[in-house]
Parts: structure tokens; C-alpha cells; sequence
């Protein structure tokens, strides 16, 4: 697990969380057959508005990362 989180820049709990999920979910895949994708039922207005909120969330990441390195230092 260090070696793929290492090698795809992700926290190694991350890629448990993803195989916790593949190992509960993969059945449904096939018992779905012939049906809409759940990841095809979010609307589009759904879509912007967690784009929008991606867009709020880093800016407040960049402000706060500038402002700590000065306190990381010390």
C-alpha cells in the first residue's frame, strides 16, 4: 500500500478507503446491467455547484498555506 501511495501521491489510508468501497460496491456493477450508471444520475446543476465549491474551498487552501509557512519556521 506505501509503494502505490507513494507512487500516485495519495495517503495510504485513501487507497484503503478505495478498496473497502470496490470490495462493496463491484457486485452491484454487474447486477446493474443494462441500467444507468449511479455516477450518470447527478445533475449538471449538481456538477457546477460542487465545482464552485472545489473553486471556494482551494482558494481558502491557498490563503491559509501562505499565511502558516512564516509559522512553519519557527
Amino acid at each position: 500500500m506505501s509503494e502505490l501511495a507513494a507512487e500516485f501521491s495519495v495517503h495510504p489510508t485513501m487507497i484503503h478507503q478505495w478498496k473497502r468501497l470496490l470490495l462493496e460496491g463491484a457486485a452491484g456493477i454487474f447486477e446493474r446491467a443494462g441500467k444507468a450508471v449511479a455516477a450518470a444520475e447527478v445533475s449538471e446543476e449538481t456538477v457546477r455547484d460542487l465545482h464552485a465549491k472545489i473553486g471556494e474551498l482551494a482558494v481558502a487552501n491557498d490563503f491559509l498555506s501562505k499565511k502558516l509557512k512564516p509559522r512553519i519556521g519557527k
